[in-house]
């Protein structure tokens, strides 16, 4: 496997990261957040949610940095869990100081790439987290930018297509498990109530936000809990 294979098969991810951090570079722009800034921040990150967590609570005036930093912990939990999978399809000169360095390109599509092949080589998973990080730095250096030099009211327009992302993401897959339906709608509710019930208002948003991921993960697991792949009864 060699660097150019994995270059091919990040292609179509780089372009598609593109175009969701756009939409960060924006919505960092709004937050009045210069676009160095906020370029640096994907370019030290590679997460779409945690990112858009750390954000809000980086720019609410309440926000800390404990509460920034358990979002973005149990937001990005999940990498963890893929990184221990993929660790049983890396070739043995994989060693620890690869795995350190090239972590941090762990993402959702690539892991799944990266798990379609029979062996995952240093090199090849090099080649294939490039253009993704190319895509992600570039796409909200070009967002940023634009959101300092375009009117308001075009920004807040391309603003929009940060939750239209979202709702692709949930969408789909709460049509076909309906876990994922009852996780939404738990951590909506919640939110909702954070935001509009008194009592709960005073809540910051680093903490509604970890208090709903928490809550809501825990009460669909518990409810739905994952059973073992020849089970013909496992959840859908």
């Amino acid at each position: 496997m060699k660097f150019s294979d994995g270059v091919k098969d990040g292609l179509p991810i780089g372009l598609g990261y593109f175009a969701v951090s756009f939409s960060f570079g924006i919505a960092g722009s709004a937050k009045l957040l210069s676009w160095p800034l906020v370029t640096l921040i994907s370019m030290t990150n590679l997460t779409s949610a945690g990112q858009f967590a750390g954000l809000q609570i980086m720019t609410d005036a309440a926000g800390t940095f404990i509460e920034m930093a358990l979002a973005t912990f149990f937001i990005n939990l999940r990498y963890s869990l893929m990184a221990i999978s993929l660790s049983q399809k890396v070739s043995p000169d994989f060693g620890t100081t690869k795995r350190l360095l090239l972590a941090t390109g762990i993402t959702d599509e690539i892991f799944a790439v990266a798990m379609s092949k029979k062996s995952v080589t240093p090199i090849y998973f090099l080649g294939l987290m490039t253009l993704p990080y190319i895509g992600w730095s570039s796409g909200t250096a070009v967002g940023a930018i634009c959101g300092e030099i375009l009117p308001a009211i075009v920004t807040n327009a391309l603003g929009v297509a940060l939750y239209g992302m979202f709702v692709a993401i949930v969408v789909p897959q709460m049509k076909v498990h309906k876990p994922t339906i009852f996780a939404v709608t738990i951590a909506v509710a919640l939110s909702c109530a954070f935001k509009f019930v008194p009592a709960l208002s005073c809540v910051s948003v680093g903490f509604a936000i970890i208090i709903c991921a928490l809550v809501a993960s825990l009460a669909a697991a518990a409810l739905f809990p994952m059973k073992p792949e020849n089970d013909e009864g496992a959840t859908k």
